[in-house]
């Protein structure tokens, strides 16, 4: 990427902060739950953003090579893959879709069948943990696996 691409996307990055905190300071919830209330996390992400996208306007990187060939593809199926990820998240459940994603993307990049599904099951369970037990939050139980229950 060339120093003037750099520079716009840091104004690209820098106007998405700006919207980001300017719709996080409209959240308003009739009673807080937290004492920092739901504007903290998408403000603080608008902070970080608009740091980096600093850093990119006034210290752009040297020129680099695009990515080709088999590559492109590679990432192409990442971006793929993280949309159906997103698409089927609520429906099919955190637990089946984070552990499908994980073994299509450790496939995609070269890990056998094995080591992939063993890895899938492993970041799901560990981050499931983490998110509902370590910090509380709640994640979409699957539709057809509260059906059996």
């Amino acid at each position: 990427m060339n120093i003037a691409a750099d520079r716009i996307l840091g104004i690209v990055l820098l106007g998405l902060a700006a919207f980001v905190a300017a719709q996080a300071m409209q959240l308003h919830v009739p009673f807080s739950y937290d004492p920092l209330g739901p504007k903290a996390f998408p403000l603080g992400l608008s902070v970080l953003l608009a740091v980096f996208s600093l850093v990119l306007l006034f210290r752009p990187g040297t020129n680099g090579d695009w990515p080709r060939g088999v590559l492109v593809l590679k990432l192409l199926g990442v971006l793929l893959t993280l949309l159906v990820y997103a698409l089927v998240f609520t429906s099919l459940g955190y637990l089946p879709a984070t552990a499908l994603v994980v073994l299509v993307l450790s496939r995609l990049f070269g890990a056998p069948w094995a080591k992939a599904a063993i890895s899938g099951v492993l970041v799901a369970l560990g981050s499931y943990l983490l998110f509902t037990q370590a910090m509380g939050i709640l994640l979409p139980a699957s539709d057809w696996l509260t059906a059996l229950t």
